[in-house]
């Protein structure tokens, strides 16, 4: 019989932004419920934050540690089933590490570690534990990110040939960390957030995206980075043109100071026989142009559509749906699988993120920062 998955989460406290999403994006579809949490470095904020939101005084803990050792004790029947990692970057192999060698699957925020090296073992761990790992790379949620990624695996577009993506935010545009908050200052400290700044950051949303949608890996790059804020050791700004496995060119732009911009996230890909091009900022609408056709727009539930995407459309079109709902079909697919498993059902690997997309996306963390300490020399990926 099928039941609502337990869920424990690691970070996410009080006044943060990224555990509040998870929270509401896993509970969107009514399959999981939040049972227990470590929500704080400080035991007295992380046992606060658990009471704040309601859930029982002995299943909010101090310690990541605590929480995975009790709730192992516990019966099955009412343990936690998986582990949401919601930290700093530095603090996601800990616990994810220790939650996959105690016989719990991990669903963990981007990127997937803080370094190369953490990556790589962490993909060694999550293949000799047998257990399911999801990466949050929200945006492949999308319905319409669906979509692409369906037109494109079917040739309609052609042979790729080219492809630009851009993440552009202006939120750091001026010294916020220096005015005491959070969620600047861990981002600019190389030893929470590794050696990427806005690469880490929002640069591996551009890099999955491409890879997601193209079915191509990304094979050089050639990377100019900026550090624009005053004092900033990890970048902040950058450009990058890259080549594909399959001979197309590319370029991505990131930037963390292009004062204005919101969350400018998109990309456009461009074939023999047709391009698309999607915006974050106006994530209903796949726009699509063709070779010998008229151009034609793509809404969530509308004509035409793959069953990729009609899959997890929620709501009748018109309506909009957006950064949480693509959050929630991450959980959604993990879920799914997950339930499957529990309910001793053979299912193919399910359509979401895993550690495999964190070691590409360290990979190119790495090799951008390569790149440019070498005069945007062209580094293999």
């Amino acid at each position: 019989m099928s039941r609502k998955l337990r869920m424990g989460m690691v970070g996410g406290g009080t006044g943060s932004f990224i555990g509040d999403v998870h929270r509401r994006a896993a509970a969107i579809d009514g399959m999981i419920e939040l049972v227990c949490g470590a929500f704080s470095s400080t035991a007295e904020k992380s046992i606060a934050s658990g009471i704040t939101l309601n859930l029982e005084e002995s299943r909010c803990y101090g310690t990541f540690e605590e929480m995975i050792q009790k709730e192992k004790e516990l019966p099955e029947a009412i343990r936690m089933d998986f582990v949401a990692i919601v930290t700093p970057n530095h603090m996601h192999f800990p616990p994810a590490k220790m939650a996959l060698e105690n016989g719990f699957h991990v669903v963990c925020d981007k990127p997937v570690a803080l370094t190369l090296e953490e990556a790589e073992a962490l993909q060694n761990i999550v293949e000799k534990s047998g257990k399911l790992f999801a990466l949050t790379h929200n945006y492949t949620g999308n319905s319409m990110v669906k979509q692409a990624k369906a037109m494109v695996a079917k040739g309609e577009l052609g042979k790729i040939r080219k492809i630009q993506a851009q993440y552009l935010q202006g939120w750091l545009s001026t010294s916020l960390e220096k005015t005491g908050q959070k969620q600047a200052a861990w981002r600019i400290d190389p030893k929470k957030s590794g050696i990427g700044g806005a690469l880490g950051d929002i640069g591996t949303h551009a890099e999955n995206l491409i890879e997601y949608i193209t079915g191509l890996k990304i094979e050089e790059i050639a990377a100019d980075l900026g550090k624009f804020g005053e004092g900033r050791i990890l970048d902040d700004d950058g450009n990058m043109l890259i080549r594909m496995e399959n001979g197309a060119k590319g370029s991505i732009s990131i930037s963390q100071i292009a004062l204005g911009e919101e969350n400018n996230l998109a990309i456009k890909v461009y074939g023999t026989k047709g391009s698309l091009e999607w915006h974050q900022e106006n994530p209903n609408e796949l726009i699509t142009r063709w070779l010998e056709a008229p151009k034609k727009i793509f809404t969530p539930n509308g004509n035409g559509l793959h069953e990729e995407a009609l899959e997890v459309s929620r709501i009748p079109a018109g309506h909009p749906e957006g950064y949480l709902e693509a959050f929630a079909t991450i959980y959604k697919k993990f879920a799914t699988h997950l339930s499957a498993i529990n309910n001793g059902e053979t299912i193919e690997k399910l359509d979401y993120p895993t550690v495999e997309d964190g070691i590409r996306g360290m990979k190119f963390i790495y090799a951008a920062v390569e790149s440019d300490s070498n005069n945007s020399a062209w580094t293999k990926i």
